[in-house]
């Protein structure tokens, strides 16, 4: 029996407007993910992978088709529902650490945990573990402009993680960090779709990332030209 769809695109496509002109970021695109997958998504800039992505969490609205994540239709749900499933239900890492300036790095990573309605203390252990996952032990108490690049962006990833979501979705996870702490992320990566039955989509430039993922994906102007697992 083939496993439950974990995130499905039907017929997707995505119009932009800039002035009087269209931008069609995706073209009519399909794609059934199951659980416990990975998938890199690979193109050229403009050829739709962040479009896909924002699609897939909800961020952006699909001018027309479907997106249908663990069975619910994102499309059809009001923007605070839908606000209150991706919390739940889809952890995100995007090139914009989106890290909160006036919170440190246990804070900025248990927030979500604690907007979910944890018990302070709860998501405060639980960040400190992520963190010290991701190579931060020694920097809980900076500030985002106390961080490197590549420190922020393993906080972002720490935070990504924290409400287990079943759903991860990384653009260019790997591109603010050196190549061991890349290794160990993508290796993590590897370990939630295999072990924890993550399904996660991953944009990326890179083809030794890549390799880690069960399929790569490839878009040329919003479509999917080629699929290889």
């Amino acid at each position: 029996m083939d496993a439950p769809a974990a995130i499905r695109l039907s017929n997707v496509t995505k119009v932009y407007r800039q002035g009087v002109n269209e931008v069609r970021a995706l073209d009519s695109l399909s794609l059934t993910l199951p659980a416990q997958h990975f998938v890199a998504v690979m193109g050229a800039s403009g050829s739709g992978k962040s479009t896909l992505l924002h699609i897939a969490a909800g961020l952006a609205r699909v001018t027309s088709g479907e997106v249908v994540v663990h069975d619910q239709t994102l499309s059809a749900m009001a923007d605070d529902d839908l606000t209150r499933f991706r919390r739940k239900h889809i952890g995100l890492i995007f090139q914009s650490f989106n890290l909160l300036p006036t919170l440190n790095a246990i804070e900025n990573v248990a927030l979500p945990l604690i907007i979910n309605g944890a018990k302070l203390n709860v998501a405060r252990a639980k960040a400190k573990n992520l963190l010290a996952l991701v190579g931060l032990s020694d920097r809980l108490a900076h500030r985002p402009d106390e961080l490197s690049g590549g420190q922020q962006q393993r906080v972002a990833i720490a935070r990504a993680l924290i409400n287990e979501a079943p759903l991860l979705l990384a653009d260019e996870p790997t591109g603010n960090l050196d190549s061991h702490t890349g290794e160990d992320l993508l290796q993590r990566l590897r370990a939630l779709a295999t072990e924890q039955h993550r399904t996660i989509i991953m944009v990326t430039h890179d083809q030794r990332a890549a390799s880690y993922a069960d399929q790569v994906i490839r878009l040329q102007d919003g479509k999917i030209v080629t699929s290889a697992e």
